[in-house]
């Protein structure tokens, strides 16, 4: 018998826990929120930089670069966003 493994945290909670209805919704924000997370954190190691490095571009804090990576991060970043893809050439 062959054992799938994973170590996607939302794969996981799905297979212990089955969504019912209302959490389909909620499970697809999360991993909209992760997706962005993750590619930020990517496009900036790609680059070379540090979150300080980064954050000196962009004219922001090195803390706000940390909260774009932090996939629990609920602020208003959009805006953000278009600053750190442009800092990146992205």
């Amino acid at each position: 018998m062959s054992k799938h493994t994973t170590n996607d945290a939302l794969d996981i909670l799905d297979r212990r826990h089955p969504p019912t209805t209302g959490d389909h919704e909620q499970r697809a924000l999360l991993r909209q929120q992760i997706e962005v997370a993750e590619m930020i954190y990517q496009a900036r190691t790609a680059a070379g930089l540090t979150q300080g490095a980064l954050a000196d571009r962009v004219g922001v804090a090195a803390s706000a670069i940390g909260q774009l990576e932090d996939a629990e991060y609920d602020g208003d970043c959009l805006a953000m966003l278009h600053r750190v893809a442009a800092a990146l050439g992205q």
